[in-house]
């Protein structure tokens, strides 16, 4: 996010109210919903052993041209050939993202072609992307030296283990979609979080850390949910997002000062303190604000957009069923109310269902019926039958073999 014309970067906010005010403006932008975008995150592990630690330059010299400058200083950064760009996170997980597009098929087809790109490059150096939602074979290392993350990994070093598993050890697939007209926000909103406890658990892979079984069907979202709560723990969902939204931005620490080279915030300091003036000799700029909300991880994240990042990275191919069904889920609004009363035995069960998946039995319903109701709707997406059939068999698969499985 940039600050607006109407609100210049460097401009001194004057008061809590008035950055709460900037938050509702730029957070949840209304108009059409016409565009997808979609994320793709991987661990990166040395092919012949998983178990090995990653060096950042073995790292650097895999992705070449393509490395971000947050891993080499200087980098060009120049985009894989569909256009993705190439982005490291700190434990060195790699992540591509494209523009948004408003053809799903051009979408599929690019993400693919620039995934496969990738792969090779990281092949071509002995090294290979993960399968999973979190690292299943070593402990969270930090490979970045950035003053963001040094400070953002003391912050949740404060408040327990996740943090440091969040930023270092954990792997994401985001789908990136628009907020809607006016009218439609506020149920799209719910309606994305409503469909979470069920889609993380159709989609969990990530129960394995550093070699053990957690007990947990999608650990990754108990590292997410436990790095700064209730920060990175689903919102509220009564009255206005963006005004809740915007509350909750005020109320979330402060984890990056970008004053000189340590970027260490003021314990307890809150941006809406700090836009109060809890700080007199240093008033923050909406340029700071841009940055905090950069800094903010909840299961869905509204820029503007609404980022989508409550499920577990997938293996090879298989982003293409979660990135398809919240599409076609989301693609009609009188689908969206069908799809809200679906997911509504479970609405609210993430844990449970990040604990226990689908032997979650309300989980499990829910996941049924939005796969039902998901899979009905994929000729909505423009991709073609054969993807559409392939999808739906293996999204029925998934949700069959759990009822099957329970049953016997």
């Amino acid at each position: 996010m940039t600050a607006s014309g109407e609100f210049p970067a460097t401009t001194p906010i004057g008061s809590r109210a008035d950055a709460e005010g900037y938050v509702a403006m730029v957070c949840f932008k209304h108009g059409p919903p016409l565009l997808h975008g979609v994320e793709l995150e991987w661990t990166v592990h040395h092919a012949d052993d998983p178990h090995r630690p990653l060096d950042a330059a073995h790292l650097s010299q895999a992705l070449g041209v393509h490395a971000p400058p947050t891993l080499v200083r200087g980098s060009p950064q120049l985009p894989l050939g569909r256009g993705s760009l190439v982005t490291v996170e700190p434990g060195g997980q790699v992540e591509i993202s494209g523009p948004a597009s408003a053809s799903v098929p051009r979408l599929i087809e690019d993400t693919a072609a620039d995934a496969a790109e990738l792969t090779s490059l990281l092949h071509d150096a002995g090294l290979a992307p993960g399968d999973h939602g979190l690292d299943a074979f070593r402990p969270p290392r930090r490979l970045l030296t950035v003053p963001r993350y040094a400070a953002m990994e003391r912050a949740f070093e404060q408040l327990g283990p996740h943090g440091p598993r969040m930023m270092c050890s954990t792997a994401g697939l985001q789908v990136c979609l628009d907020a809607g007209e006016a009218d439609q926000t506020a149920l799209r909103w719910r309606a994305l979080h409503d469909f979470g406890p069920a889609l993380v658990a159709l989609f969990a892979n990530s129960r394995r850390r550093t070699g053990n079984d957690t007990g947990w069907a999608s650990a990754r979202t108990e590292a997410t949910f436990g790095t700064c709560a209730p920060f990175t723990e689903p919102p509220p969902l009564d009255g206005n997002p963006a005004e809740t939204w915007a509350r909750t931005a005020m109320d979330a620490p402060v984890l990056c000062l970008r004053r000189g080279d340590n970027w260490d915030a003021p314990a307890g300091l809150t941006f809406g303190a700090w836009a109060d003036g809890a700080l007199p000799d240093d008033r923050p700029t909406y340029e700071d604000l841009d940055y905090h909300l950069s800094t903010l991880f909840p299961p869905v994240r509204p820029r503007g957009y609404l980022e989508v990042r409550y499920l577990d990275a997938q293996q090879g191919d298989g982003w293409i069923e979660p990135t398809l069904l919240l599409i076609a889920l989301m693609s009609d609004p009188a689908l969206v109310d069908q799809a809200v009363a679906a997911a509504e035995p479970a609405a609210g069960r993430w844990f449970p269902a990040a604990r226990e998946g689908l032997e979650d039995k309300l989980v499990l319903q829910a996941a049924r019926e939005l796969v039902d109701l998901g899979t009905g709707a994929l000729s909505r997406t423009g991709v073609d039958q054969d993807l559409i059939d392939e999808v739906g068999n293996r999204l029925h698969c998934i949700v069959d073999d759990t009822h099957r499985r329970r049953a016997s």
